[in-house]
């Protein structure tokens, strides 16, 4: 293994949780008079933390969201986790590897701590990942594309960025790894590579989970 530390996004890369919480996420937008498809949705916040979805909101048509929008929000996504959630197909044989191998992983994620947990029990992925392993943009000042969450994961887990890869799939994301000096893979499954590619320079490209420890090693 070239690296020294796997940093997995969560949304999308640990969990299959994209289609879901968009879906809702639209929904929800367009009940409040903010008319938004499922596609402009993973679009304009897949990856991000949900303020910005209050700030693209804001900006957009000079209107606030509610107070209780990201309390209404995430009883919503929970629920539907609770009854849908799946992990990606593949991951846990991925982690299990890197456990057998000794590298070191842990997960930098948008979601809150919460959305966080509730993902990885729903799923069983929470066998996977010790409490210290475990960062949210709620750690940070700022969330993706802001290198700032991905800097904090590496110096809690005591790797200089240079030695870290990162896992993600969104744009978003993608450019945080790139600001904070990491390399970082696409995983295409859900987003075009000629998306990921275009927001930075990725080191490598994936559609299945499968093929992942070939291009670590």
């Amino acid at each position: 293994m070239r690296y020294d530390l796997i940093i997995f996004d969560n949304d999308g890369v640990l969990v299959d949780s994209e289609p879901i919480s968009n879906t809702i996420l639209a929904a929800y937008l367009t009940e409040l008079g903010h008319p938004t498809t499922y596609e402009e949705s993973l679009h304009d916040y897949m990856g991000a933390a949900v303020h910005r979805v209050h700030d693209l909101v804001k900006e957009r048509t000079g209107q606030l969201l509610p107070e209780a929008f990201e309390a209404t929000l995430h009883a919503r996504v929970f629920e539907a986790f609770e009854r849908e959630l799946e992990p990606v197909a593949g991951v846990s044989e991925v982690l299990g590897k890197l456990t057998a191998d000794g590298t070191p992983y842990c997960v930098a994620s948008s979601g809150s701590h919460e959305r966080i947990r509730v993902g990885h029990r729903t799923t069983g992925l929470d066998e996977w990942f010790e409490e210290e392993w475990i960062f949210s943009s709620q750690d940070v000042g700022q969330g993706k594309p802001a290198p700032d969450l991905f800097l904090h994961a590496a110096r809690a887990m005591g790797v200089p960025p240079e030695r870290c890869a990162v896992i993600e799939d969104s744009p978003l994301g993608v450019q945080a790894a790139v600001a904070a000096g990491m390399d970082v893979y696409g995983f295409t499954a859900m987003t075009p590579a000629a998306k990921l590619t275009a927001a930075g320079r990725v080191t490598g490209l994936f559609a299945r989970m499968e093929e992942l420890p070939a291009l670590l090693a």
